[in-house]
């Protein structure tokens, strides 16, 4: 029953970045639902900070800020789990990381603490934690002023330190993706400190679910093109096509245990 209530809870957040905006009526309709059903699951969503009520429906939020760190680790956390995994099979023991802030960075680095000889880059304390009792990792963390609720550094200093190193691979999430593949956030420094890894490493990996799409981040920075993989937990939604089409060689889709050609 958990399971089909969060499918559900995905799907409807499909359909809304899809169509913009979503009646009560035609999401109970579209899932053969009483609308008391659709408005608590809806409602659900709205609380998370993932809709916004409007008369008769819901429709996206527009946000200025991202949600809690605490709310956002527990959101789709099957699909994290799914990146975080296929992530951690592709990269070698022996790999030099940077990788960046964000709750699906933190799942990756979760996946890869028990591996052998990493060197591990990062300005996020819970990228660190996670690797802090193998060791086998190697570990450098920012110096600079730490944001004390999401547990990161970012800004000038973040990008100095990136800059300091040559990483086999970058590992980064983002706040949101447009449907032309600009990748969105929240806040400008977030934006050059993810650029800032990008810029120093050999292999550029985006990791993001796909409730990143279409979310109305509000900071531009970068695109999908500068991304050598990005791995993701199903298809793109359809609204996504053509990025889907244009980039197929380089997006990942881990589900169900193996990982697809998005």
């Amino acid at each position: 029953m958990l399971k089909m209530a969060t499918e559900r809870q995905a799907r409807i957040l499909e359909i809304v970045r899809e169509e913009g905006f979503a009646s009560i009526e035609h999401l109970a309709k579209r899932f053969d639902v009483t609308q008391q059903t659709v408005r608590r699951v809806v409602n659900q969503l709205c609380d998370q900070g993932l809709l916004r009520r409007i008369h008769g429906g819901v429709s996206l939020p527009v946000q200025n800020q991202n949600l809690a760190y605490g709310s956002r680790q527990g959101l789709n956390p099957d699909a994290k789990r799914r990146i975080a995994h296929a992530v951690s099979n592709f990269i070698p023991d022996g790999a030099s990381l940077m990788i960046g802030l964000g709750t699906t960075p933190e799942y990756v680095a979760q996946a890869l603490s028990r591996r052998q000889d990493l060197r591990v880059i990062t300005n996020s304390l819970n990228v660190a934690t996670a690797f802090a009792q193998n060791p086998d990792v190697e570990i450098t963390i920012a110096g600079g002023t730490l944001r004390p609720f999401d547990r990161d550094i970012i800004g000038d200093a973040a990008v100095r330190f990136f800059s300091g190193f040559r990483a086999d691979f970058g590992i980064f999430g983002v706040g949101g993706i447009d449907q032309d593949g600009t990748l969105l956030d929240f806040h400008s420094d977030e934006v050059q400190a993810r650029q800032a890894i990008v810029a120093n490493c050999r292999a550029a990996l985006l990791v993001a679910d796909t409730s990143k799409f279409g979310r109305n981040a509000t900071v531009r920075g970068g695109h999908l093109s500068d991304c050598h993989h990005f791995f993701t937990d199903k298809p793109l939604p359809a609204g996504f096509r053509p990025i889907a089409e244009q980039y197929a060689d380089r997006i990942h889709a881990a589900r169900d245990g193996r990982v697809d050609a998005a």
